[in-house]
Parts: structure tokens; sequence; C-alpha cells
């Protein structure tokens, strides 16, 4: 089943503010929150839809991303695990908008959900992948060791000693949040805050862990494995989310920014979904036509230049350029533009037979080149290719 747009989701247009996109979820999550449907599950994939789309709205980065590129512009990994609603996590959901779930919202209201949260999110970590043609034509899957944060094997991210070392708070009572009642002229007013002591934890250490001295996450490497799909472009960013730094103490961990760099190619150079490549070939081979062979993003092709070809004229060889990255369907062509090349140095011999050509009638220029438009550009020719 297709993903729907974020932006249809949370009932916001394309030009909406953070502010907006904020107060529209809120009124969402507020409707479909579990704890006001219990054991209603088409009310909670909705609540998951909706933190899904104000995860990547709420994002500068992954919103710019999905407005140029759609769901695909985000790797397949929008969301909470990179398993779109289906699998998302409620702890996720409440850890990652505790500024909406933690306060005033949920904590009071209902009792649970978003009061206790874990430890402090991972920063996100950007890496640049190179690419060559091949790979981005088919989509790759890249293997790379990234310098990073990641999980204390030793405590499993608690930052204990061992499981004894962790005791509840005793300011909050577990709970990660503090409340205060205040009379005011309107009578009492309760606010609910985050507890200083634990910092909204709801548990304290005792004893640290010797291996990541409390953090529960050390510096190291790690082996990433990455799904590459087929007909991104230089420059091109892709969010994969979960896949950056651990987070503090359990926290959850910062998303992976991939940016794209295009490594150039030997023979063939991009436009947009085409690939292009120039043709050298001899005054004679042009005049009596031949047929060889030209590089392509795969490997190669035979290609049939007919006897009287002009210098510029461009062939084309469909489907031999790159695929869209919004669309299954949509492929580039290659196109081959044939430059006929004149010897700078002749012999004797080979300067009399040109004389002899010179006057012949076939070799002065038709009316057919009269009519040519002069200072044709490449791209103009191009036009010809695809119009004929």
């Amino acid at each position: 089943m297709a993903k729907r747009d974020y932006y249809e989701i949370l009932g916001v247009s394309k030009s909406a503010a953070a502010d907006e996109i904020k107060k529209s979820y809120r009124k969402i999550a507020m409707e479909f929150h579990p704890d006001r449907n219990p054991g209603n599950k088409e009310a909670e994939e909705k609540f998951k839809e909706a933190a899904e789309a104000y995860e990547v709205l709420s994002n500068p980065e992954k919103r710019a991303q999905f407005d140029r590129f759609g769901h695909a512009g985000l790797g397949g990994n929008s969301g909470f695990g990179g398993g779109g609603p289906g699998g998302m996590r409620m702890e996720d959901i409440f850890s990652n908008f505790g500024d909406i779930f933690g306060n005033d919202m949920f904590g009071g209201m209902f009792g649970g959900g978003g009061g206790r949260r874990q430890g402090t999110r991972g920063a996100n970590l950007r890496i640049k992948l190179k690419m060559d043609f091949g790979e981005i034509a088919n989509g790759a899957n890249k293997k790379i060791k990234v310098k990073k944060h990641i999980t204390c094997q030793q405590c499993n991210g608690s930052g204990a000693k061992d499981k004894n070392a962790i005791q509840t708070c005793g300011t909050c009572g577990g709970s990660g949040q503090v409340r205060k009642v205040t009379n005011t002229f309107l009578g009492q007013m309760q606010t609910v805050t985050t507890c200083p002591h634990c910092n909204g934890e709801g548990s304290t250490i005792t004893q640290k862990c010797g291996n990541c001295k409390g953090e529960g996450r050390i510096y190291g490497e790690e082996t990433l494995s990455l799904d590459i799909p087929a007909g991104v472009q230089d420059g091109m960013q892709l969010s994969m989310t979960g896949r950056g730094n651990a987070g503090e103490r359990g926290g959850p961990p910062g998303d992976l920014l991939l940016l794209v760099e295009e490594e150039k190619h030997e023979f063939l150079s991009r436009h947009d979904l085409d690939v292009v490549y120039h043709l050298h070939i001899s005054f004679p081979e042009a005049v009596l036509g031949i047929q060889t062979e030209v590089p392509t993003i795969d490997g190669k092709a035979k290609i049939k230049i007919p006897p009287g070809t002009q210098s510029g004229k461009i062939f084309r060889l469909k489907g031999k350029g790159f695929p869209s990255f919004q669309s299954a369907y949509e492929k580039g062509d290659e196109l081959i533009e044939v430059n006929v090349w004149s010897p700078q140095h002749l012999t004797t011999e080979e300067k009399d037979m040109m004389e002899k050509l010179k006057n012949s009638p076939n070799f002065k220029p038709g009316p057919e080149a009269r009519h040519e438009r002069e200072e044709r550009g490449f791209f103009d020719k191009i036009k010809d290719v695809f119009g004929s």
C-alpha cells in the first residue's frame, strides 16, 4: 500500500509554517492517542502515521528532501526504525517528541505516555558517499566504515555498572516529571515540568559503567551496510533514520545524512537522465559510413553510422541513460554526437588526393547545407533527435 502524502496526513499546505504543522499534529495526536482509544488498532496506526509525518515535516532537512523527491527522497527510511507507521514504537514517539507529549498535553491528562523519557538523542551523522555511473544507474549496496558514537556493549547503553546500580529517582518517583500546584485568583493551577534531578529519565545511576563512564555509549568504528536506490544525483542528500550517533544512556540514535558525490566517467557525461558521448570519426568514415562500438553505462553497444553523416549529428540509444529517482518507469537515453575529425598533418600524396576531391561536385556543400541554421548548439540538435 502506497504511503500517503505527509502534508495530507497532517491536513496542512506545503507552505505551512512550523508552528502550524506542530499545532495540527497536536490536534491529530490528541484525537488518536492510545489512551483515548484503548484497543483500537486503526486509531493507533493513525497516531503512528501522524507521528511519522511530523517527524519529517518538523525537520527542515528532511522536509526539503521530501518536498523535492517525495517519499523516495528519504531513502525508504522515513519514520522511526525505517519501517513506516506499522514499525514505529510508542516509546520512540514519546521520546522524540517530548516537547509535545511531556508537559501539558498528555502527562497530566492521561496519566501515562510521555512523562518518563530515555536519555539524550544522538547527533546526526553526515558523510559523503561517492558513487560511479553504474551504481547510480542500478542502485547499490555500499558498505562503509564510519567513526561515530556507538552503544556501549558492556552496559548495553544504560550507563550503569550493573542493573543494581540504577535506582528510581527520589524527586519524581520515576515519572520523569514534577508537578507544582499554584494558587491564583482563578483557583488552583497545576504545572508539569521535567524533573531537574534525573532530567526526565525517571532514574539515576549510583555507579557508572567503567567502560563508557556513564554515557551509555563510546566513540568507535562501525561498518554500515547501506542500500542506495537507483537514480540518485550529485548533491542529493539521503536521510536514513536511526543510523547516526548513538544516544546517551539509551536515548534514540540520530539520523545518517548521506551526501551523494557523483564520480566522473571516463567517456560519458551526464545531462539530467541522459548520458552524452562524443564520437570522433574520420572524414572517410563519415563519407562511407561505419559500424562501431560506443561505451555505455553498463558496457558497450554497437551503432551504425550511415554514409554521408554530418559532423554534429546526434544519434540516440533509447533507454541507455539513468532511471528516474521518482518514477520506476522513466529512464533517460544515451545521446551520441558525431564529430568528424580533420587531420592536421598530411603527406604529399594525401594532399594530392584532397586537391582532386576538392573540386569534385559531390564534395561541395549542397543546398541542404546552406539551409542549416548557423551556430546551433548541442541541445538544439537534441530537439531534432526527440522530435524525429
